[in-house]
């Protein structure tokens, strides 16, 4: 009886302090934790100014220990109609959803491989050919190693892909050609190595775009419905989804992308190429094209707010209030730095060394890890100081600096503010030490 009423009594002091372990994101000043106010005004005062001179929106977000203690939104979801500049540009509001990009591969494909591995259902130690029957080497493949690949490699940027063969665009693909995303599947395991695998790090989507097939195979739901059904409306986010034109959301909700369409302003062409101003599609092509707006690399949409919510789940080491995704264990894991390259963790990108300045400054701790997009986004987590960075921005709307010379270069992608660095540095600059 006495061991009884112990237990009970134990039970009742554990019980609560678990409970109260992963509070919600709750907002707070930014000197309650421990920011320089006037520091924080001279980073609003220089992104604005970084407005001014063309770039054409962000939003900002930062949280520390579990508060929001900075989120502002500047600048115009839309700016642009094609070429022209609208009368009444549509302006940003910490509301926007932005197209992620590549931090997509983090916050889509990579939590739900976190969560897959934390329940036993996959080892990143599996062979790709497990989960993709027919992935091996060809007979004609003058690079041999398909046959040995493992999910870990793929994580890695190890596996010998390259960056990416652009399947969509027929007079490049050659051979791979693919519209779509049945057909795709098969132009990927078609793809010929460009390196022997575990010789080099060379960071590709197609590595991404297996590994959301990969998640397909053992949820047997596609990725868009599995991360949004088992990831997304559990924690109570209501802003992250692909294709958000499908699902509710309307093109004023949204920031817009390229002005032309994929065109870069008239220079590349090829079938079913789209040619206005994006608005709610995804940017990158072979998402669009190739895949149905669906893929492992590209193709989710979020705005700050949520991904508050995302980034604190990984501080908590896999929870979020009464929801577990996973165990620290897994986060140490995915976010350890491979030995060949410490700036590459399972997927997630290290601040390891003086390469990473570029996208997390000089100032964050080494243990920073985080992942940009093509579209002008960034995720910085520092378990550290226990605080997290967000930037969403629309970069790609803005003309192309000098389509023949170079048309992945937009005028707004020449500002400082497009090297994120800058702005991470302004946030820890303003940190009182």
């Amino acid at each position: 009886m006495k061991s009884t009423i112990l237990l009970a009594a134990l039970l009742a002091i554990w019980a609560p302090a678990q409970a109260a372990d992963y509070p919600p994101l709750t907002h707070a000043s930014p000197e309650s934790a421990g920011f320089d106010s006037q520091k924080l005004h001279q980073l609003d005062v220089w992104i604005q100014q970084q407005i001014d001179a063309g770039y054409p929106g962000m939003n900002l977000l930062i949280l520390k220990d579990n508060h929001i203690v900075y989120q502002k939104a500047w600048g115009y979801a839309k700016k642009y109609d094609g070429s022209a500049l609208m009368a009444a540009p549509v302006k940003a509001t910490p509301e926007t959803l932005y197209d992620l990009a590549s931090n997509t591969k983090m916050y889509a494909t990579n939590f739900a491989l976190q969560k897959l591995v934390y329940e036993g259902k996959i080892s990143v130690d599996d062979l790709v050919s497990k989960y993709l029957p027919g992935f091996a080497d060809r007979p004609t493949d003058k690079i041999k190693g398909k046959d040995r690949l493992r999910i870990v490699d793929i994580l890695h940027h190890t596996a010998g892909f390259p960056a990416d063969p652009q399947y969509p665009n027929k007079k490049v693909a050659g051979a791979l050609y693919s519209q779509d995303k049945a057909t795709t599947l098969e132009m990927i395991k078609r793809t010929p190595l460009d390196y022997s695998p575990g010789t080099r790090h060379v960071y590709s989507d197609v590595d991404y775009m297996i590994l959301g097939f990969i998640i397909e195979s053992v949820t047997g739901m596609p990725l868009d419905k599995y991360v949004e059904e088992r990831i997304y409306r559990p924690l109570g986010l209501t802003h992250t989804v692909f294709n958000p034109l499908q699902k509710g959301f309307q093109r004023q909700q949204i920031a817009a992308t390229e002005l032309h369409g994929n065109t870069r302003d008239g220079v590349i062409d090829f079938p079913h190429i789209r040619t206005s101003t994006l608005e709610g599609e995804v940017h990158d092509e072979k998402a669009w094209y190739a895949m149905g707006g669906v893929s492992g690399h590209a193709g989710l949409f979020s705005n700050t707010g949520d991904m508050a919510v995302l980034m604190q789940l990984m501080l908590n080491g896999g929870s979020y209030k009464n929801v577990t995704l996973f165990d620290r264990k897994t986060v140490e894991a995915f976010t350890h730095s491979s030995k060949d390259d410490p700036t590459f963790g399972l997927g997630w990108r290290v601040n390891a060394n003086a390469s990473m300045t570029a996208t997390f400054g000089v100032l964050a701790t080494p243990q920073t890890y985080g992942h940009t997009g093509w579209t002008g986004t960034l995720t910085a987590i520092d378990p550290v100081n226990h605080m997290a960075i967000v930037i969403l921005g629309n970069k790609p709307h803005s003309p192309v600096a000098d389509p023949q010379a170079n048309p992945n270069v937009f005028v707004s992608g020449q500002l400082p503010a497009a090297t994120y660095g800058w702005i991470v540095d302004g946030v820890y600059g303003a940190l009182k030490h």
